[in-house]
């Protein structure tokens, strides 16, 4: 392996993480960064929207904002580099948990793929189209 295709798998894997943490963290102006101006997102997998950026933000920050907590992960990520464009696949698995009015929590934990395809920019890598796939779903015990 080339150090360059270390570098842009590593810069990949970074960007794929910061996804994670931006959501978490309900930090919009970094989730918004991780993507190019015009990307594709199709999150119907789980009920979301077939759209932008703008579209997926405004369909999961009051999901997120009604949440005790959430920590989206993703491990076992696959790029393949062609240039300045890189095929991605990633396995997800998100915990979200709510409180009731009694002060019980629940967890519901979803396992999905994240299938990417990137683009290099003068930012360097950014995701143009991200598809959900459907995994699994467990509900609350």
């Amino acid at each position: 392996m080339q150090l360059e295709e270390l570098s842009d798998k590593l810069e990949i894997n970074e960007l794929l993480a910061r996804y994670c943490h931006s959501l978490d963290e309900k930090d919009w102006p970094s989730f918004r960064a991780i993507f190019t101006d015009d990307a594709s997102i199709d999150f119907t997998a789980f009920g979301g929207p077939q759209g932008s950026v703008a579209e997926l933000e405004t369909f999961l920050v009051p999901i997120l904002d009604g949440l005790a907590g959430s920590q989206h992960t993703v491990s076992t990520i696959k790029i393949d580099l062609d240039g300045d464009l890189a095929k991605a696949r990633s396995a997800a698995i998100v915990p979200m948990t709510t409180i009731n009015a009694e002060g019980v929590e629940s967890t519901f934990i979803s396992g999905l793929w994240y299938e990417d395809h990137l683009a290099r920019t003068q930012n360097g890598w950014r995701i143009q189209s991200r598809k959900q796939v459907r995994g699994w779903a467990s509900s609350p015990i």
